[in-house]
């Protein structure tokens, strides 16, 4: 999954968020200022984690899956095997009734 963009639209909602906050409060320039700097970079970081924390459970996910997938596929192998074994077996079978 592509989580590099988590942070960046996180920071962006709540940008978004307080702008219109302030704007419908009427909030002074300076303090606006403050505030939105404040809850960019805070919600940065928050973006951040939530990335890593995603990034860590989906990696997981894709281990087990590449896991699954290999066990599948190893049988998929031995079934194919057996197969030509038994096509072997039914050749000699045939060779032995006419005999």
């Amino acid at each position: 999954m592509k989580t590099k963009q988590v942070p960046i639209i996180i920071t962006l909602v709540a940008g978004l968020t307080i702008c219109i906050i302030g704007f419908v409060t009427r909030m002074e320039t300076a303090q606006f200022v403050k505030t939105w700097a404040i809850v960019l970079v805070s919600f940065y970081i928050l973006g951040c984690i939530a990335k890593l924390l995603l990034d860590k459970n989906f990696k997981e996910e894709e281990i087990e899956g590449a896991t699954d997938e290999a066990a599948e596929s190893e049988g998929e192998e031995g079934e194919g095997g057996e197969k030509e074994a038994d096509l072997g077996n039914l050749g000699n079978s045939a060779d032995e009734e006419e005999k």
